[in-house]
């Protein structure tokens, strides 16, 4: 007999959320998470087998951690005056900053679409949670943006850049203005910069250059992308004012010494990390240009290791046997495509019903050349052996 306990202690709040879900890949060719698709080569596989294997793993992280820091500083060229803190990948670097912010009434802003762990975790925390949409193309809507900021006054305004989902740099100058106007009251502004490995720009250089109008700016990065998703490392770029306030909110061991002996075992190997950014950059390039020219696809520009694509009717509509006219015409759409993919083998993100700007949108990400050539493969088929007489 099974028992039902009760849940009466756990915030109401809480109980109505959805947990994060995280899509079986197990038999996929798996291009739904943004990570970077090459393994290393033997040797290096081998020669980091070995480094691990001599960490203490019965001791409490120590000297290496810092270690770590140093070694992502000089990575970085983060600038003097400025310190850098670590975390457990950027999800948990949103949730320490946000705890260090959660004051009565305090506010988070984002814009919307955007990554899925600004709203949660400021819910989780009990702040109020402030979306404001973009532009039809994604853009800033600078206007809307600057009136959500004078009328809730944020405590903190995430800015990803590029952005996630949708894979674009905003305007320098938006960006400028809505540091200039957060900085007027003191918030924070955090630009999230997961995806820099794949960038065309930087915003530490703008901090580096000024920092006096940077002061109220944090940089996060992450490891994930560059090549270490499974090893859960972020890490916060800032004025040493800001950074040694926020260590007091930064559990003592959170990051572990196999994570930190990984991710220094990467930089010592730099050169291998950025050719292969250099790879998925130019297939970006290739994959992104025959989705739209091959496949009927409007595919977003992108400055991440992913692209953003939304299928149109004219071209789709008949393969999924809908008619124009259902009001419902673009989920539908997307959900054919995804689970057609899933049936070729093939694993991407179905993001269209996410927001209203991404309907009919999926996200994929940018793969090995022969993962991509499966994932082109396998629409063609889906476009060909699908389409109703």
């Amino acid at each position: 007999m099974s028992v039902i306990p009760s849940l009466q202690v756990i915030r109401e709040d809480i109980q109505a959320l959805s947990a994060y879900a995280v899509q079986d890949a197990q038999g996929f060719i798996k291009l739904d998470a943004m990570e970077n698709p090459y393994v290393l080569e033997p040797a290096l596989r081998q020669a980091l087998g070995e480094r691990l294997s001599q960490v203490h793993v019965n001791r409490y992280p120590g000297t290496r951690v810092q270690d770590l820091k140093r070694a992502l500083i000089a990575h970085a060229q983060v600038p003097s005056g400025m310190e850098l803190m670590l975390g457990n990948g950027s999800d948990e670097l949103i949730g320490l900053l946000d705890l260090a912010c959660a004051k009565p009434g305090a506010c988070v802003l984002a814009p919307e679409p955007g990554f899925v762990m600004y709203a949660m975790s400021a819910k989780l925390l009990g702040l109020k949670y402030v979306g404001v949409d973009l532009q039809e193309d994604f853009e800033l809507d600078l206007p809307a943006m600057q009136q959500a900021i004078e009328q809730h006054r944020p405590a903190i305004v995430y800015l990803a850049y590029p952005n996630n989902p949708s894979a674009n740099l905003w305007s320098p100058s938006d960006i400028e203005a809505i540091i200039a106007q957060v900085s007027t009251y003191q918030g924070v502004v955090v630009m999230d910069e997961a995806y820099q490995p794949f960038s065309s720009d930087t915003w530490l250089h703008r901090m580096r250059e000024d920092p006096q109008k940077n002061a109220q700016v944090l940089l996060m990065r992450t490891l994930s992308k560059f090549g270490l998703a499974g090893a859960r490392l972020g890490y916060l770029v800032g004025a040493r004012e800001w950074i040694q306030t926020l260590e007091k909110v930064r559990p003592p061991y959170n990051v572990s010494v196999l994570n930190a002996e990984c991710a220094l075992f990467a930089l010592e190997h730099e050169a291998v990390f950025k050719a292969q950014a250099e790879h998925i950059v130019a297939e970006r390039t290739r994959l992104g240009h025959a989705l739209s020219q091959e496949l009927g696809l409007t595919v977003y520009t992108s400055s991440a290791n992913m692209l953003l694509m939304r299928l149109q009717p004219q071209v789709w509509a008949a393969v999924a046997a809908l008619p124009p006219s259902d009001p419902e015409l673009l989920h539908k759409l997307a959900a054919h495509v995804f689970k057609g993919l899933k049936d070729h083998g093939v694993l991407i993100k179905n993001v269209s019903t996410m927001h209203p700007l991404l309907s009919g949108c999926l996200r994929v990400t940018v793969g090995t050349h022969s993962e991509n050539n499966a994932l082109l493969a396998a629409l063609q088929a889906l476009l060909h052996t699908t389409l109703v007489p």
